[in-house]
């Protein structure tokens, strides 16, 4: 890893399971597969926080990013 790059903790609550549970049944019943895409999507963004967390602006006083590819905002 380069020097001058901070790697920032990502705290996950238990509730974020159960989201992502709903959002996988939501588009499975959509499109069979589609809720497994978006299920890595989502935690493809999550694990990016580990580097990018801390630049997004800040909504209800929490940082927030969207998601790439679906409607999901991830504080």
């Amino acid at each position: 890893m380069p020097k001058n790059v901070r790697v920032r903790e990502v705290i996950v609550l238990r509730e974020v399971a159960d989201d992502l549970n709903d959002g996988k049944a939501f588009y499975d019943q959509r499109e069979p597969g589609v809720g497994d895409y978006f299920w890595d999507s989502l935690l493809c963004d999550i694990e990016s926080l580990v580097i990018y967390g801390g630049i997004h602006g800040r909504v209800h006083g929490l940082h927030r990013m969207l998601s790439k590819r679906f409607p999901y905002g991830i504080y």
